[in-house]
């Protein structure tokens, strides 16, 4: 496995500073003023035609004249010259094959330079060069002693990683980094993000093992599908926690204005990161305490704190914002609750937060602090003390550090927060001389407790395995040709029949309508279906027909209905009289006892593609404004927390004598509306309002579908922030014995289905298979091996049915490496279907995939004793060579 494609631009061994000066302040002198103040480890170099000596080092009139020069290599350059000269020096970087480049100049921004923006982009990537900026601060690496910035900060090394658009942000984290000994690993500031975005940036830092933990500011996202993508990888692997401008429309203008990236709904982001278990700071100063606490590298896996104080005030407003947060302060156990007796005045609190009175010296802090870190019912203490006359900050600051250093076995965390300046401050001090985060209130204390309890607890939500889905087929042709003809006729709404036809196709259900061109058809329909029935207009022109007067419920008879047509067609004609209205549709009306109004829909975010809703429907939807937003691709499991984060969700269970609604019909239609809009990118906008229902159904009464034409040529999915199930890529064959075996991407919902194949295997295929004795698959392992991201992985499984359920028996997968050119892969068939032809069919399937992605070579490690693998590598193509460090294994290797 290669190194990540992007090691070498943040690990340059080179640098060539274009428009380096002695000008004190310029951008160019600063930046390269930071490399030697830095002291930065590799070969560094001035370029500037005016110039022969930049700040005592020698300058070269260009790139081109310092490769003549001198015989070096440079793998990134700095430019800090105006715009007007990027296009050129990114063309003498491609013809002397320098491969990373960062443009910290500005001057790209307007309209008008959108044909040099696309120009660079052009000529960087036929150079295979990647770019940084334009309009950024530059990068930091500690590690290398590295400043490419034009920052007035250096960073000391630790392990946060800092991503931002803004690069004044980054100078403001730098700054207050300092003053509270925060290192970095990397300080990376994207600015217009023409080329290098968030998406890869993140890649790079999940496998960093330099960076810890990852903190984001985000103002807009270019690339969706790579950004939760980079950010998924990311957050399963260490805590990423960010803060996004834009979350009202003001500051939505004002980010688009600033880096020209789409914002988005608010809502659409705060789904699409909870896809990727990542948590959210609201202010700088929230983002601020994140910092501090990753820093740390705090073991916070659960949310559960305790508040010791000497001051009754402090505690209570730590416990508001704890309980704001969902934060769980769990009270006093009787066995703490009786340790503390012996050791406190018999009028501390006897509740959490501990109150230990204003005069507690630093033998009761500690013997108090004590206690708490020792009850299994804490995660964290959080330590609150207010300067009163009886009190020495300072001597208890030491026996806390004292006790954090001796009698802190479970290295259970402890947060500090000293009230005050003047009388806390050496205290403060000697907290972070003793690497104990201190805040300077107990909010900024409590939100940080949140971030990193909020990060694992996602992280742990993520990880619920969805159970199997036993929803029949759909039919995404019929569908299909529906819209295409709308979209002939450039039509954009789709009528009443065509849309119930739609959802008809993808099984959601609909009430029925029959359509009716004059008022005997009416009459004909509405005794058809039976009294009493709902009258609707007709036509692709009218979005909202209640609006219109283009709806009449509760038609009782013939003759009431007779008027009612009359009534309706004149009121519509009068509203929009370009509509021309002579048609109807008449509905029987749905009289479900007990039923709930819902309403089901979906709209198009300009960043994150589809985004589905869920909340309280009827005609008050846009007064009550309930509802929860997520992105397709949904799961159960998905779907049912979309349900329980609704106000509704309280009346669908059983109350005043009413049924509970039957939530897994509900679950359904959510998962249809899923397949419907990942299947048909021309949905722009769907409403199911309402939707019915009870203890026995749920059902659409009314629904709207719009519709756009997409771009031709669009690869499959491209619509869509999170690539769903490949349901293209599934296939049938027919083995050597005739069993007809079905192959298809592995699913989240296939985890019990993986769990009993891998439990099946015998002994020694589990240990041909994982190289370990492995008795069964841990809850990690099953969730990495069943919820993959289709962008960088694939996992084929073949399945036979077995009294018509699914069974297992075999899977192939490969996941892409860091370099981005090659991929690992591994395959395992049961013993008893071996030998059939089924695992050549799966590595065909695998190789096909891999190579339709791009990836230029598929590498495996294979157990010598597996003959059988090794056969089947060889049949295929794959070059065998012996492991040079372990003389069991070998290495596996084809050229794609």
């Amino acid at each position: 496995m290669g190194p990540h494609y992007l090691s070498q631009f943040f690990n340059p061994k080179s640098i060539a500073v274009v428009g380096a000066s002695n000008r004190e302040d310029s951008v160019g002198a600063t930046a390269f003023a930071n490399l030697l103040t830095a002291g930065y480890q590799g070969d560094l170099f001035a370029i500037n035609p005016k110039h022969s000596e930049v700040q005592s080092k020698p300058c070269f009139p260009s790139l081109s004249e310092l490769y003549e020069q001198q015989n070096t290599k440079v793998e990134l350059v700095v430019i800090a010259t105006p715009a007007t000269t990027a296009l050129k020096l990114i063309e003498e970087c491609g013809q002397l094959k320098i491969p990373n480049v960062i443009i910290l100049s500005a001057g790209f921004e307007s309209d008008d330079q959108a044909n040099l923006r696309q120009r660079l982009l052009n000529t960087a990537h036929k150079h295979k060069i990647r770019i940084l900026g334009p309009n950024c601060l530059g990068i930091i690496r500690p590690s290398i002693n590295m400043n490419a910035t034009f920052s007035k900060n250096q960073a000391r090394a630790g392990h946060l990683a800092l991503v931002s658009q803004s690069g004044a942000l980054c100078t403001g984290i730098l700054d207050w980094a300092e003053t509270h000994d925060i290192g970095f690993s990397l300080v990376a500031s994207s600015g217009d993000a023409l080329d290098l975005d968030f998406g890869e940036i993140l890649d790079y830092l999940a496998t960093d093992s330099k960076t810890h933990s990852i903190l984001l500011y985000i103002e807009g996202i270019k690339d969706a599908r790579r950004f939760l993508s980079g950010l998924r990888k990311a957050a399963r692997m260490k805590p990423v926690i960010l803060l996004k401008s834009g979350r009202m429309p003001e500051g939505t203008q004002a980010a688009i204005s600033h880096t020209g990236a789409l914002v988005g709904k608010d809502d659409i982001f705060n789904a699409a990161i909870e896809r990727a278990g990542v948590v959210r700071a609201l202010t700088i100063n929230q983002l601020f305490s994140a910092a501090k606490t990753l820093s740390y590298d705090l073991n916070i896996r659960q949310k559960r704190l305790a508040i010791v104080t000497n001051g009754g005030g402090p505690g209570v407003m730590a416990t508001d914002l704890a309980a704001e947060l969902g934060i769980s302060m769990p009270d006093v156990s009787d066995k703490t609750k009786l340790a503390l007796d012996e050791i406190l005045p018999k009028h501390w609190s006897h509740h959490n937060p501990i109150d230990i009175l204003g005069d507690a010296n630093p033998e009761r802090y500690q013997k108090a602090i004590k206690v708490c870190l020792e009850d299994p019912e804490y995660d964290a203490v959080l330590v609150l003390l207010t300067p009163q006359a009886m009190t020495n900050p300072t001597e208890i600051a030491k026996s806390i550090v004292e006790l954090n250093d001796k009698n802190n076995p479970k290295h259970k965390p402890i947060l500090t927060t000293w009230l005050g300046h003047s009388l806390v401050s050496e205290a403060r001090e000697i907290f972070k001389s003793a690497h104990i985060p201190t805040f300077s209130t107990p909010e900024a204390a409590v939100e940080a407790f949140y971030f990193i309890g909020q990060y694992h607890s996602n992280q742990k939500l993520l990880k619920q395995l969805p159970e199997p889905s036993e929803l029949n087929s759909i039919d995404p042709h019929g569908a299909r040709l529906i819209i295409h003809n709308a979209l002939k006729e450039k039509r954009e709404l789709l009528n009443t029949l065509e849309t119930r036809a739609v959802l008809k196709a993808f099984e959601i259900p609909v009430t029925q309508a029959i359509q009716a061109n004059n008022v005997n058809e009416a009459i004909v329909a509405a005794e058809s279906v039976g009294f009493p029935v709902a009258m609707k207009v007709l036509s692709d022109k009218i979005t909202h027909k209640s609006d219109s007067g283009g709806v009449i419920l509760n038609i009782a008879d013939s003759n009431r209905l007779m008027e009612a047509y009359e009534q309706l067609i004149e009121s519509v004609n009068q509203a929009v009289p370009d509509a021309n209205v002579h048609s109807v549709t008449i509905e029987k009306m749905m009289s479900l006892e007990e039923s709930r109004e819902l309403i089901i829909g979906v709209s198009r975010d300009p960043v994150f593609g589809p985004a589905i809703s869920f909340g309280s429907g009827g005609t008050s939807v846009e007064v009550l404004k309930d509802s929860s937003t997520a992105l397709p691709p949904l799961n159960q499991f998905i779907a049912e927390r979309m349900i329980s984060k609704t106000k509704i969700n309280k009346l669908l269970g059983a109350f005043r004598g009413r049924a509970a609604v039957d939530r897994n019909k509900l679950v359904n239609i959510l998962l249809r509306i899923s397949e419907l809009v990942c299947e048909i990118p021309e949905i722009i906008e769907l409403d199911l309002n309402p939707v019915l229902a009870n203890d026995k159904v749920s059902i659409a009464v009314d629904a709207r579908i719009r519709i756009q034409k997409t771009a031709p040529g669009a690869p499959a999915y491209s619509h869509m922030a999170i690539h769903p199930f490949p349901s293209y890529l599934e296939k049938t064959i027919t083995t050597n014995s005739g069993l007809n075996v079905n192959i298809r991407p592995i699913k989240a919902e296939d985890a019990q289905m993986e769990t009993e194949f891998v439990n099946s295997l015998s002994e020694q295929t589990k240990y041909l298979r994982f190289m370990q004795n492995v008795q069964k698959l841990s809850e990690e392992m099953l969730v990495k091996f069943t919820q993959i991201d289709y962008d960088q992985e694939m996992a084929f499984i073949a399945y036979s049915c077995d009294h018509h359920r699914p069974v297992e028996i075999g899977v192939t997968r490969y996941s892409t490496n860091p370099d981005g050119v090659s991929c690992e892969f591994a395959l395992v068939v049961r013993d008893d279907f071996q030998h059939q032809g089924i695992g050549s069919h799966l590595l065909e399937s695998l190789i096909d995939h891999a190579r339709q992605k791009g990836l230029k070579t598929m590498n495996g490690e294979v157990l010598k004793q597996n003959k059988g693998m090794l056969s089947l590598a060889k049949l295929h193509g794959f070059v065998i060579q012996t492991c040079e460090e372990d003389p069991q294994i070998m290495l596996v290797s084809k050229s794609l």
